[in-house]
């Protein structure tokens, strides 16, 4: 007896353990189909290009320097790095340092110092990723005041490096005037 009991609850079990399940709503699948696609015989949109900007020009800049001195100061490393960065922004042109000195000492001594705060500046620029080919150093000695003068003042502003960027139709090499700085 016991053995038709089980048999007759089995099937009831079973119906009420299996859920029916719906079929999906095809609304609920629109998803899942492929979206409405242009015919591949279609162009492709066109494309077009902003104009960019090109990145500002290279401003020319100044360091100074102790008097008999080629070593950069903390002021005058400041001052390279934010040359470097624009350089960086305009790895085409080419750059000119120009190492000048007050009129105190002999043409020789100071074209030497010019040239050896010149080469400092370079170094430094070329320490911080620049490179060297684009710089050229030179020395104008004490031949290109900025500030007349035999005072304290004056020596102190002619005794410095000009950073100047050069254009293709500028030469890379020489003495810039007075009225281009």
């Amino acid at each position: 007896m016991r053995s038709v009991r089980i048999v007759a609850v089995l099937p009831l079990l079973l119906a009420a353990c299996s859920h029916a399940q719906r079929p999906p709503d095809p609304a609920a699948l629109q998803f899942l189909t492929e979206p409405d696609l242009p015919p591949l015989s279609a162009p492709a949109p066109e494309l077009v290009l902003l104009p960019v900007a090109p990145p500002p020009a290279i401003a020319p800049a100044s360091l100074y320097f102790e008097l008999d001195a080629a070593e950069l100061t903390v002021d005058a490393r400041k001052v390279l790095q934010a040359f470097f960065d624009q350089a960086r922004q305009r790895p085409e042109e080419e750059i000119r340092i120009e190492g000048n000195c007050d009129e105190r000492g002999t043409r020789e001594y100071n074209l030497a110092l010019g040239q050896r705060r010149a080469e400092a500046a370079k170094n430094y620029l070329v320490d911080l990723g620049l490179d060297a080919s684009r710089i050229t150093a030179t020395s104008n000695g004490k031949e290109l005041p900025r500030a007349p003068g035999d005072d304290e003042e004056a020596w102190k502003e002619n005794r410095r490096d000009d950073l100047i960027a050069v254009s293709d139709d500028e030469p890379v090499s020489g003495a810039v005037s007075q009225a281009s700085r």
